[in-house]
């Protein structure tokens, strides 16, 4: 099987983060995989939600949302839709699950992942590059001297794994993805643990052993990515 854009099947595609991207954020980068691009920002914000006062704990949470004309026909503003809550509650959880809430205090660390251009992958792209910015905002907080050391567990990326025309792919596009007979995206830590496996027969059922083909390859796109994390952010973690 030969990729519209020449990749093996077991490639990601190329990956470009670009941190400090948005000049007043706390935290920010711009992450383009092949022709998807996010900006990613985190904002510090001196409160928690009211299940969380008086804990002195913090939070992290996230929201995400695609500009009218990030896709090939015009998306109307304002129509949040579920996959957009879904996206929303899926970086928020990935991040939380390495990161240490406590040393944070009742701070909320809002994460805001914008896409301006899709090409499938925008929600694996919106981990991958929230982890910068989220790691930027905290080492601010530290740089200030409102933490004693960042609160970071592990590192996090995510990516998309499918089988399409019977071949298993890495990191798919929109259209290897809107073809494809199995669909997965796949959430990993820098320890090869995983946070989150979302797996959809599209059109085909899978059996276990393709499963298991699918989350090798998803491990092994998810490490190219933490290494390019750890490359870039080796002046903090």
């Amino acid at each position: 099987m030969i990729r519209q854009d020449g990749r093996g099947l077991d490639k990601i595609r190329k990956v470009q983060i670009s941190r400090n991207y948005i000049k007043y954020a706390e935290g920010s980068c711009l992450i383009e995989l092949g022709n998807t691009r996010v900006i990613c920002t985190a904002s510090i914000e001196e409160s928690v939600p009211p299940f969380l006062k008086g804990t002195g704990t913090g939070w992290v949470t996230a929201e995400y949302g695609m500009l009218p004309r990030s896709c090939q026909t015009r998306i109307q503003r304002g129509k949040d839709s579920g996959r957009v809550y879904e996206i929303q509650r899926l970086v928020g959880r990935s991040l939380r699950a390495v990161c240490d809430m406590k040393p944070i205090g009742e701070r909320t660390i809002w994460i805001d992942c914008d896409v301006i251009q899709a090409d499938g992958g925008t929600r694996t792209a919106s981990i991958t590059g929230s982890f910068i910015a989220l790691v930027d905002a905290l080492n601010k907080l530290k740089k200030d001297g409102m933490l004693d050391k960042m609160p970071i567990k592990d590192f996090v990326a995510a990516t998309s794994v499918g089988i399409v025309n019977g071949g298993l792919l890495l990191d798919l596009t929109y259209q290897e993805d809107s073809k494809a007979e199995v669909d997965m995206n796949i959430v990993m830590t820098g320890k090869a643990e995983f946070i989150e496996i979302q797996g959809t027969a599209e059109r085909k059922t899978f059996n276990k052993d393709q499963m298991d083909r699918l989350l090798g390859l998803a491990q092994k796109g998810i490490a190219e990515l933490i290494d390019i994390q750890r490359n870039l952010l080796k002046d903090i973690l």
